[in-house]
């Protein structure tokens, strides 16, 4: 199978454009054409459709992309290696939940750089769910997130807790001393989103007291999570990590004197194989700059 075909087929994929992928490949949208078709014809399959709003991927196309990425990442690993075998790439997708992204991304990322200085690097924010996701089909080499990925093809290293806590904003309503876990969950409760572990690990920390009908915001951002709790929009569960400065200047309190919710874990998960030694040497990386922040081990 032709490598450079299967380069053009991936920037297509990526720009939605013969026009744009021909310009960035420097050549003409009839040799783009003449690729896109020709390697159609070798996997009997047709890979994409245009129409009106530009070109999209058909599912042949979609499965046929993630494999056509994977080799074009090996094929980058093997051409750099042999360049220089200290670092087997030049190019390093690194995704993390909200929590990391506010905390100590930024110090990890000066060290990444200030380490190997030719490394492009490239920052993805998400879900812990959809980190997960996308470090199995491939599309991240070093996630940092909640949860263990129990895949043969990944390894996982728990790096330590954030203790949670219960928060609210000076002043209001809400900051003012609760009796008990029942009271507290009278208040609306504001948490990370569905069915992350803070949420699931809130939801059970509220059944084993005995709270059946808690009124529950999940919201998939930190700064927003943050922005509605200093608002007074109710009682939120995070870790303190999260609202130093707000916590420093006294926008914010702690409740106290009742059960906090679970301990958020900090995992680091990565895809073993090619590249495998710059992963390991990142996360050991992470490890050291998640602790100088405040993880507890």
């Amino acid at each position: 199978m032709n490598l450079k075909f299967l380069e053009t087929f991936v920037w297509v994929a990526r720009l939605k454009s013969f026009r744009l992928t021909a310009e960035k490949l420097f050549t003409t949208q009839a040799s783009i054409s003449s690729r896109i078709a020709a390697l159609e014809d070798e996997l009997d399959a047709r890979l994409f459709v245009r129409d009106s709003r530009g070109v999209a991927l058909t599912p042949e196309g979609q499965r046929v992309l993630e494999y056509a990425e994977q080799m074009m990442a090996t094929m980058g690993a093997l051409k750099n290696a042999l360049r220089d075998p200290r670092l087997a790439r030049r190019h390093l997708r690194i995704g993390a939940m909200d929590t990391v992204i506010h905390t100590w991304l930024s110090a990890l990322v000066r060290r990444i750089s200030e380490t190997w200085p030719a490394l492009e690097i490239e920052i993805t924010a998400d879900t812990a769910l959809n980190l997960c996701d996308q470090l199995e089909k491939g599309y991240q080499d070093v996630i940092f997130q909640t949860d263990m990925v129990r895949l043969d093809t990944v390894r996982n290293a728990l790096f330590g807790r954030y203790p949670m806590h219960w928060v609210v904003a000076r002043g209001t309503a809400l900051d003012r001393p609760f009796a008990s876990l029942q009271e507290l969950a009278a208040e609306r409760i504001v948490t990370f989103s569905r069915n992350s572990r803070p949420h699931q690990d809130l939801l059970n920390l509220l059944h084993e007291g005995d709270v059946l009908a808690a009124r529950i915001s999940c919201v998939n951002s930190a700064s927003a999570i943050t922005r509605l709790i200093r608002d007074g929009f109710g009682v939120g569960s995070l870790p303190l990590a999260l609202v130093p400065i707000e916590a420093a200047a006294g926008a914010l309190t702690l409740i106290e004197g009742v059960s906090p919710p679970p301990p958020m874990d900090i995992v680091a998960s990565w895809r073993v194989g090619s590249g495998i030694e710059l992963a390991e040497s990142v996360v050991e990386m992470a490890r050291e700059v998640a602790l100088a922040s405040g993880v507890q081990p």
